[in-house]
């Protein structure tokens, strides 16, 4: 079997490359070791946690916001395994969906782990342990990664768990204790408390999603804690373990301070992830990694000149969509064209319920590089279309140069702000100014107008409705 391309993955990095490859007259090979395609995305990330947030946002609104919508029911009851069965759904039609992808494209699939015998030969392990080899011209490797143990705390799939697990739990938990404050923990810690359990989130750092403007953590902070969330920011786990119906943690402030005690009947583990690489053979082509990642240049080439890495396994933010841009890139190099990625426009978004979506430059990185800039604030609260909603926590930041006035982040927690994070890519894409898209008209009444009202606020300190 000889192929022009052949991807080492199936998420959506890897699927979306082969797929390209394909339009473009590869033929093409998809590599993946498990029985249904679409990675951790579409099976254990993406996809299943928001067709749980989805699920218990709804039974919360059920719940709290009905009765002042003119909507009576009885006390509502949250059924976790119908969420789980739903979500199961969710999950299996979206994998169809790219099973019949590789057959309109004529993409051939091999199941088994791929590994390196030399830089244009591919070994492909069944589970049963039957051996095929194939032959190619240029490899992609898109295998993605995998959630990060603690060193003290491994998973036990049990007790102590990773976002994998809480995703296919069989109860509401009673106690939910989170480690770690960013995307993933406040995103399946939202589920649960919504849904009754009482959620705990221990965080080294002083801030919710540290890697984002400040100004959204602080934010997230105060929406959650009317979930009745509790925090314990700036805080180091000591110890995690599992006693049997109970875990209990064990934590101190890192600034000093008295230590704390959590104890719970689970421990949802999410401090990040890590590359998954292992079993590709990368020492048979001399691939070494640097600091857990494959080392690329700036056209996603290894130091092989037939390999290629996209995705979470080499450098830059762990995302589904940056993945994707990267085997686009990649599939249009290989056919002779010259695409481009701008990696300070790809989208950050916390699927929170207010969801948090950011892009380009935080307030604390211009301040690092010492770039005079201006900001312009806009308070959902302002808006009419979140007054009918009842979605009036958050806010649209627009942050633009001082003395051109390009923008350059755009920062929003708010109702649909993974939606509308979208126009902000586009406006920066091209260079817009916010004067530019105060001028532009949005329609009314929508939560985009938040977009404009922070941009004239940004521009001139002129908002029309503060």
């Amino acid at each position: 079997m000889q192929y022009n391309v052949t991807v080492i993955g199936s998420g959506p990095g890897g699927y979306v490359a082969a797929i390209r490859c394909a339009q473009l007259g590869f033929k093409t090979a998809l590599i993946e070791k498990y029985d249904t395609l679409g990675g951790t995305c579409l099976n254990v990330g993406c996809i299943p946690s928001k067709a749980l947030l989805d699920s218990s946002e709804h039974f919360y609104n059920a719940a709290h916001t009905f009765k002042e919508h003119g909507i009576d029911i009885n006390e509502p009851k949250a059924n976790l395994p119908q969420m789980i069965k739903r979500k199961a759904g969710v999950v299996k039609a979206n994998v169809d969906g790219i099973a019949y992808l590789m057959k309109k494209n004529k993409i051939e699939v091999h199941t088994g782990v791929g590994s390196f015998v030399d830089k244009n030969t591919i070994k492909i392990t069944s589970k049963e342990g039957k051996q095929t080899q194939i032959t190619t011209e240029k490899v992609i490797i898109a295998t993605g990664s995998k959630p990060t143990p603690l060193p003290f705390a491994p998973f036990d799939k049990k007790r102590i768990i990773s976002s994998t697990e809480a995703l296919e739990l069989k109860e509401i938990p009673k106690h939910l204790i989170v480690i770690g404050g960013g995307v993933i923990g406040m995103e399946l810690g939202s589920v649960y408390a919504r849904v009754g359990a009482k959620v705990s989130v221990v965080e080294f750092m002083d801030n919710l999603i540290p890697t984002m403007d400040l100004s959204l953590g602080k934010e997230l902070l105060k929406v959650t804690k009317k979930l009745g969330m509790e925090f314990y920011l700036g805080h180091k786990v000591t110890a995690v373990e599992n006693k049997g119906k109970e875990v209990i943690l064990k934590a101190e402030p890192k600034n000093g301070g008295a230590a704390i005690e959590l104890k719970g009947d689970y421990c949802l583990v999410s401090v990040g992830r890590r590359p998954y690489t292992e079993g590709l053979g990368l020492e048979n082509v001399g691939i070494e990694l640097d600091k857990g990642k494959i080392p690329v240049d700036s056209h996603l080439k290894t130091k092989v000149d037939t390999i290629y890495a996209i995705g979470d396994v080499v450098r830059g933010a762990m995302l589904a969509h940056k993945a994707e841009e990267e085997g686009v890139l990649v599939a249009e190099q290989l056919a002779g064209q010259k695409p481009h990625i701008n990696y300070n426009l790809i989208p950050g978004v916390v699927y929170t319920w207010p969801e948090v979506a950011s892009v380009g430059l935080t307030e604390e990185q211009l301040k690092e590089q010492g770039k005079a800039y201006k900001i312009g604030n806009f308070p959902y609260k302002a808006l009419g279309r979140a007054r009918a909603s009842m979605d009036l926590d958050g806010f649209v930041k627009i942050l633009a140069d001082k003395n051109t006035d390009e923008i350059l982040g755009v920062h929003i927690i708010g109702a649909r702000a993974a939606d509308m994070i979208a126009a902000g890519v586009t406006a920066m894409e091209y260079r817009a100014s916010a004067e530019d898209v105060s001028r532009m008209s949005h329609a009314h009444p929508t939560y985009m107008e938040a977009v404009k009202e922070a941009c004239l606020a940004a521009t001139a300190s002129r908002p029309i409705h503060m």
